[in-house]
């Protein structure tokens, strides 16, 4: 005899996906709470009932059942960066499917430490009982610490405050696939355009950059400083335009790459027949260009979930399981890089 289906007029409850799944509700319980002590096979059965009923833990009658406020904060730049939405979406289906509330205190770009503590600190007002600081930009300070000594706290990128912690993403990685495809397409030099220097990856992919054309054997052009927006791509597309030589670019974001394609095309310069151009992240616009963005993605939802798995585990004193994030970044090739016309 098969499951029983919940009524359509109801939503789907534990107990509907512990019949799905041929489980407990206890089961269902701890699966959805991250704990370890589950199989992994019982744990994909509930995760695909999870998936199939559509059901979400109620986070209003967990936090009146338990006494918890059941809230995650957020840190966040004040910024319209794809990379920052993404990390969000994953952020919030995670808090969502476990019976939490996202709650988020903004930071404006280039504020200073003092900004970021003070946004930690509202968040505890509010009631977050773990905090993810999803920004970009060094942390590790002794006052930082003395918060996150008395309030669950993770990078978004990071398990950690540490550097070496496991769900970091290698921008140097990012900014090496770039260059050597270019390189390998028979480009003499590679032209980057970074993003603001306020960043942290800013910094390792220019650094990335430069040594990997130092390992060819060539000389780094000069860095072209931009901003992340696409109005300054298309700034330094007006400078990259004025460079006769120039042939291959490495653009540090997606959204700056498409400020930098329409500075070229106004200047006559044809993508990729006089310069390819390889960019940064892989949002949903890039394979609509024109041409279609050669770029390299982050897996930005998946770490955002991740993150939140992470948090909510040591809010509840356990070890986290649940999504493993692929953090090696990929070079997606489409139509905006090609070799070099030939001289002459």
């Amino acid at each position: 005899m098969s499951p029983r289906r919940p009524r359509e007029d109801r939503a789907p409850s534990q107990v509907d996906v512990a019949r799905l799944a041929r489980v407990s509700t206890q089961t269902v319980s701890r699966v959805m709470s991250g704990q370890d002590n589950v199989r992994p096979e019982t744990a994909r059965r509930v995760l695909a009932a999870v998936d199939e009923l559509g059901y979400r833990v109620h986070a209003a009658a967990a936090s009146l059942a338990s006494g918890r406020s059941r809230v995650l904060g957020v840190v966040v730049m004040s910024t319209d960066r794809y990379s920052s939405a993404a990390l969000g979406v994953g952020i919030e289906q995670a808090a969502a499917a476990n019976g939490y509330t996202v709650t988020t205190a903004s930071v404006s770009d280039h504020a200073s430490g003092d900004a970021f503590l003070e946004a930690f600190d509202r968040l505890e007002q509010q009631g977050a009982e773990g905090i993810i600081l999803g920004v970009p930009v060094e942390l590790d300070t002794p006052a930082m610490r003395v918060r996150t000594a008395r309030t669950p706290a993770i990078r978004s990128e990071r398990a950690s405050l540490e550097d070496d912690a496991p769900l970091a993403v290698d921008q140097r990685a990012i900014a090496r696939l770039a260059v050597e495809h270019l390189l390998d397409l028979g480009h003499t030099t590679v032209w980057h355009v970074a993003g603001d220097d306020y960043w942290i990856e800013t910094e390792h992919r220019r650094e990335a950059w430069e040594q990997a054309l130092l390992a060819r054997g060539l000389t780094p052009p000069p860095v072209i400083p931009a901003d992340w927006t696409p109005e300054s791509g298309y700034r330094a597309g007006r400078t990259i335009a004025a460079i006769p030589s120039a042939t291959a670019v490495f653009v540090s974001s997606d959204e700056m790459a498409f400020g930098l394609i329409r500075a070229l095309h106004e200047a006559g310069r044809s993508v990729p027949d006089d310069i390819s151009v390889v960019s940064v992240d892989d949002i949903a616009l890039a394979a609509y260009a024109s041409p279609a963005l050669t770029t390299v993605r982050q897996p930005f939802e998946s770490l955002g979930r991740a993150a939140a798995l992470r948090v909510i585990a040591k809010i509840e004193g356990h070890d986290a399981v649940g999504e493993i994030p692929e953090t090696q970044p990929t070079l997606v090739i489409r139509s905006s890089t090609a070799p070099p016309r030939p001289a002459g």
